[in-house]
């Protein structure tokens, strides 16, 4: 036996797309065979059949009804597979044999454009990434909004996954020249945290498909990375892929600089422990009202500016609107009845839209005249700028409005979409339909009248159509030559007439006819609307801008958030900042706390206190509103003097990475390392508690030498919270270092945390206290005053500890720094110190002996 044809049509299209699942289309259902349909019923959970396919065994089988189908594909591609949707492509009743099916789309991750299947507030990128010998090209694409950008930058450690975390793809396209161990592991990394779906893919050099495209200023990486993206978007959409009107470059270098760790830390837009939106900075400054505004807000607090000029307008824009409530609640109104332009062009662009989105697209037109009007009411550069290229774009709401009904059905097969008046073909065959039986009765009427036969009838069956119907007692009453006989019966004659078969025309071919030519007027008013894309997504993009402004007016305005002045003179000066977050969360007022940041004598903030006083709080709270002040939006603070950052730096909290082997101290290592390697002088670098991963002492000495080294060779803002009061002795002996700490009332046993930030150093730790506000049992507390009470008494090391510390904080930086050793002696010593095995009083005695060689040689 062999197999079916039809079987055998389906094993061909399958052996062309090997790493897909085959949706094939068989009737009113996607049918999927064989081993796609054991994975299918799995993975859906739903039944696994057979069907005869001309072998011995049944082939398994399995389907969904294409009408329900895209919420299958959506738990497929959620589960990281691709889906191929292959249709039929021609009239089964007009095929010579099997009806031919083509591959029409393939879904994969990120190639989505289906609005149930996205969040409508976030992208959902695809990256491809060319990975040359020297540089690494990146060209990152959303096809459902037609956003395209491109960059390139030098193969460091970690500049990949910083890149890619800005982005959060979905879908990942490998271009390796050769192997990189390097790029394979921060590959990983991303691939853990986003689930996204990786793939190695053939360089794309027939550079043609970029000719509509200005690239002249793309490097090599960078055109090859864009072209291999292209090609595969438009081997999988199979269309033109029109809605993507331009490819951007841009530089890593333009905007401020967020390494992976920090957009974790900051919670900028997940949390760190639920990874949800709610308690995020964007989960406050979310008021958009479009889903174009919620996506430009996400990629403006993920891309902080660096250009002075264009913070201001944004600030400009964001205070006339403050300023301006009428404008701002006419605006807000209007935006309440914008749909979601974008990806509703994409969907134009793949010939998926159907007569309900270009609705969708004249309703959102229909505000614009009157967002025009309000913007010209406005006064700041940004909203001027857009204001004057604002298009109406009255031309494409009077051609979907002349061509579709109101409430028109989801299918564009089956008729109902046209209005009438628009096309005299169709007007005429709706007629058709609607009066056929007006026209019968009204014929027969007249008929009967101009012979004068009562008993003639028009009657119809399938084998002759229309027909009147005559006794053979009548039949000489008529007229002569006034019907034509078309069948002959026992008692009555049947006749047909010109107008009686030009009317069983119309009737019964209108509704055919009707339906195939209104389907051919709706694809040619969507591919004029298709034809201005261009003016369409400038307009989009327009309203996204204003939406997210509109959101940052009323957060500040609601908020009591102050405009910053931004500079480049090296301060950043804060008088009573908040935390955007916390503020909103806490039933108590918030505390205000103030900040003084130079790189001078302010260059190095040691922050001191006991745990839950609120240190990590401040430490965040000076970054977001440093952060804000650069994305263009008030700032929580009575006011704010923000100069420009060209990174943020944080390493808070602790956290296991036990996917990759790495204890809380290895990942607190690798984050400073990171800081200590990239940070410049402009750069601000929050820290908390580093080193306290590991012992006491190895952890101050950590800490001490950061500290110095930060002083010495970077030169950055820093703001570094820490348990080690030993560190308070930097202050004046180190230019630049300041101590400051969580005030604390104290009352009796118990404390009271005041939030404040005071000049000066922590003298205790308060650290039962704190045990006693989280609730150990007062057995559990008594005993620990106890024990402390012994080793207070019989601290023996604490007199030497402490004039060690003082004779290290004298000694010039880094005579002692662990970086820069320079003689042999001291570093063969060094070498052969057994530090496992060592103990705190030995260890003492040899840091003492090490510091009196150093001052000796200095």
């Amino acid at each position: 036996m062999g197999l079916t044809p039809m079987m055998q049509q389906y094993l061909e299209i399958k052996e062309q797309h090997k790493d897909c699942i085959l949706f094939f289309r068989l009737g009113d259902f996607y049918e999927m065979f064989f081993e796609d349909a054991e994975i299918a019923s799995r993975e859906l959970e739903i039944a696994l059949t057979g069907r005869d396919c001309g072998l011995d065994k049944r082939a398994p089988m399995c389907g969904v009804p294409y009408h329900s189908a895209e919420s299958y594909i959506a738990k497929l591609i959620e589960k990281g597979y691709k889906v191929a949707i292959c249709e039929q492509v021609e009239d089964p009743k007009l095929a010579k044999g099997i009806v031919k099916r083509e591959i029409t789309r393939i879904i994969t991750p990120g190639t989505i454009i289906e609005g149930s299947m996205l969040n409508e507030k976030a992208n959902n990128y695809i990256i491809c990434i060319y990975n040359s010998t020297s540089k690494l090209g990146l060209a990152i694409c959303d096809v459902s909004t037609g956003d395209f950008f491109v960059t390139s930058f030098d193969n460091e450690k970690n500049k990949l996954i910083d890149e890619l975390s800005k982005y959060a793809p979905s879908e990942l396209l490998i271009i390796e020249e050769k192997p990189n161990s390097t790029i394979n592991e921060q590959l990983e990394i991303i691939k853990g945290r986003y689930n996204c779906l990786i793939s190695q893919i053939e360089k794309y050099d027939n550079l043609d498909i970029l000719d509509k495209f200005k690239t002249d200023n793309f490097n090599g990486e960078e055109i090859i990375s864009a072209a291999t993206l292209l090609k595969y978007l438009t081997d999988t959409q199979k269309s033109s892929l029109g809605h993507i009107t331009s490819i951007k470059k841009y530089n890593i270098s333009d905007f401020m600089i967020l390494d992976s760790f920090t957009r974790k830390n900051l919670e900028l837009t997940e949390t760190l422990r639920t990874r949800s939106k709610k308690g995020t900075l964007i989960d406050v400054l979310d008021k958009t009202l479009t889903a174009m505004g919620g996506r430009l807000l996400r990629k403006w607090i993920e891309e902080p500016l660096m250009n002075i000029k264009e913070i201001n307008k944004r600030l400009e824009a964001v205070e006339e609107f403050i300023d301006n409530i009428y404008i701002s609640s006419d605006l807000r109104e209007f935006l309440r009845n914008i749909y979601d332009i974008e990806r509703i062009l994409s969907k134009i662009s793949c010939e998926s839209a159907n007569a309900r989105d270009l609705n969708a697209l004249k309703q959102s037109i229909s505000m614009l005249p009157d967002i025009k009007a309000a913007l010209k009411e406005c006064r700041s550069d940004l909203i001027r700028e857009i204001e004057n290229d604002f298009d109406t774009l009255d031309d494409i709401y009077n051609l979907i409005n002349a061509a579709i009904i109101e409430n028109p059905p989801v299918s564009v097969k089956e008729g109902g979409i046209i209005k009438s008046g628009y096309n005299q073909e169709v007007d005429k065959l709706r007629d058709a339909m609607l009066n056929g039986k007006n026209w019968i009765a009204e014929l027969e009427q007249r008929e009967k009248e101009e012979t004068g036969i009562k008993s003639l009838k028009v009657g119809y069956n399938k084998v002759f159509g229309y027909y009147i119907e005559i006794t053979k007692a009548n039949l000489s009453l008529i007229p002569k030559d006034r019907y034509i006989r078309k069948q002959t019966l026992a008692n009555a004659e049947r006749f047909i007439t010109p107008e009686l078969k030009e009317i069983e025309e119309n009737i019964l071919g209108a509704e055919s006819k009707i339906v195939e030519l209104e389907y051919e007027l709706f694809v040619d008013v969507r591919n004029k609307v298709y034809s201005q894309v261009e003016r369409i997504k400038k307009i989009a993009q327009y309203l996204a801008i204003i939406d997210v402004l509109l959101s940052f007016a009323r957060v500040s305005f609601e908020n009591n958030y102050v405009k910053p002045e931004i500079t480049n003179d090296g301060i950043i000066e804060i008088i009573d900042g908040r935390h955007p977050v916390v503020e909103k969360v806490i039933s108590s007022p918030f505390v205000p706390n103030d900040t003084i940041l130079d790189n001078k004598e302010n260059m190095i903030i040691i922050i001191t206190g006991p745990n839950m006083a609120g240190k990590s709080t401040y430490l965040r709270q000076v970054a977001l509103i440093t952060l804000l002040s650069q994305v263009g939006c008030f700032v929580p603070a009575k006011k704010a003097k923000i100069s420009i950052v060209d990174r943020i730096f944080t390493r808070i909290g602790a956290s296991d990475d036990l996917s990759l082997g790495q204890s809380t101290f290895m990942v607190e290592m690798t984050e400073v390392s990171n800081i200590l390697k990239n940070a410049t002088k402009n750069s601000l670098i929050i820290l908390d508690e580093v080193g306290r991963g590991t012992s006491t002492y190895d952890g101050l000495s950590i800490a001490w030498s950061v500290i110095e080294y930060i002083n010495k060779s970077i030169g950055a803002k820093t703001l570094f919270a820490t348990h080690y009061h030993e560190l308070t002795e930097l202050e004046g002996k180190i230019k630049g270092v300041k101590n400051y700490c969580i005030s604390v009332k104290e009352h009796g046993d118990d404390i009271i945390f005041l939030r404040k930030i005071v000049r000066g150093g922590a003298d205790q730790s308060y650290g039962i206290q704190v045990a006693k506000l989280a609730g150990l049992p007062d057995e559990v507390i008594k005993k620990a005053k106890e024990i402390l009470a012994k080793l207070e008494e019989n601290d023996i090391n604490k007199i030497k500890k402490d004039e060690v510390i003082k004779e290290v904080a004298t000694t010039s930086s880094f005579e002692i720094n662990l970086f820069n050793y320079q003689e042999n002696e001291i570093i063969e010593e060094l070498k052969n110190i057994d530090i496992l095995n060592i103990t705190p009083i030995e260890a003492l005695n040899r840091l003492y002996s090490l510091t009196n060689k150093a001052k000796k040689l200095g």
